[in-house]
């Protein structure tokens, strides 16, 4: 997966962490978690805030999901 990968990046957090609120997580966090992933394959450091935010409210609406 790569950082434009936001769907794909968003449902494996909701799977691997349900137990994290997304809503209240940094992006350095976000960041972190996102490069362990396993099938994450791209450079950590080639990620900017509006792609971090996009992935964060990706996971948001996953979170909700599974919530139903």
């Amino acid at each position: 997966m790569k950082w434009t990968d936001v769907q794909d990046l968003a449902a494996e957090l909701a799977e691997t962490m349900p137990e994290v609120d997304p809503q209240y997580i940094d992006y350095d966090e976000l960041r972190e978690w996102v490069t362990q992933l396993d099938g994450f394959d791209d450079d950590p450091n080639r990620v900017d805030e509006k792609e971090l935010e996009a992935i964060q409210l990706a996971w948001i609406d996953e979170a909700a999901q599974n919530e139903q």
